[in-house]
């Protein structure tokens, strides 16, 4: 895929979207000038245009890990919308190895909050960013898939794609 180069600097762009393919479908990525903000799924793809490097490095990661291929998510996430709370949760997620689940309550007592397994499924269902910020790994402590915001035939598929 052939990337128009960024002609402004970063101080000029305070904010962008871009709508890639991908193998899972259209990906709508949005960002600020600290990072990627979002990933949604769309109906179609846009041809991005004067996007900064680390969304163009983003947009190459996604289609990657979409096609089955072993990524290491190396942009930086602008995670600023979220709670402390919401924040702390987010990057425990990061840690959860490709191909693995952890259930909300090990999230819970990661953060220290023992006790915040529900508020752990909440903040799952906040995130911005699914697949870069792995909330579909986190499955329910009694073996079921739990939740997830996308929807669970997506959820279902990220795990089948990623034990691969």
């Amino acid at each position: 895929m052939a990337w128009p180069k960024f002609r402004s600097g970063m101080a000029d762009l305070r904010s962008g979207a871009v709508t890639i393919s991908t193998k899972l479908g259209p990906v709508g990525l949005t960002f600020s000038e600290r990072g990627v903000t979002g990933v949604t799924f769309r109906r179609q793809a846009s041809t991005p245009k004067n996007t900064p490097a680390f969304v163009r490095t983003a947009a190459q990661q996604l289609q990657q890990f979409a096609a089955g291929k072993l990524v290491r998510f190396t942009v930086p996430l602008d995670l600023s919308a979220g709670t402390t709370f919401q924040q702390a949760v987010w990057q425990t997620l990061r840690k959860i190895p490709r191909g693995e689940t952890r259930t909300y309550t090990w999230v819970a007592r990661q953060i220290g909050k023992p006790k915040a397994a529900r508020a752990v499924g909440g903040a799952c269902g906040a995130n911005p960013l699914p697949i870069l910020v792995p909330c579909h790994r986190v499955v329910a402590s009694g073996g079921g898939l739990g939740g997830f915001s996308l929807g669970l035939p997506l959820k279902r598929r990220l795990l089948a794609l990623e034990a691969r």
